[in-house]
């Protein structure tokens, strides 16, 4: 059978849909650090994605997993620092400077 015979066929029973679907692009996130918050504060994120956090308050920040397993350097204001999602990474973060700053990565 050739191949153009056989799309046509998955086409027409709707196996096609049961085909593998091709990987999805990675995504940038945005997170604002205003006003002592993370905005957004919850993200859904997917390995491979990034997050980039940009410091707009007077005061330095950083964004640190719960567990340590990542964090940003200290942001002053109008710095910015990305963190690349692995496998695994979905949980809380905090300000490391500012305890009480806290936001979330769940994965999708």
């Amino acid at each position: 059978m050739q191949r153009r015979s056989f799309l046509r066929i998955l086409g027409a029973t709707g196996a096609a849909a049961a085909l593998p679907q091709m990987a999805s692009a990675a995504t940038t996130h945005q997170v604002s650090i205003q006003g002592f918050k993370f905005e957004p504060a919850s993200l859904a994120v997917a390995a491979g994605d990034t997050v980039v956090f940009t410091n707009n308050d007077r005061a330095p920040h950083t964004a640190t997993a719960n567990d340590r397993s990542w964090t940003t350097p200290n942001l002053r204001k109008g710095q910015s620092a990305e963190v690349t999602v692995v496998a695994g990474m979905e949980g809380e973060y905090f300000c490391a400077i500012h305890p009480n700053m806290k936001g979330a990565l769940t994965g999708v």
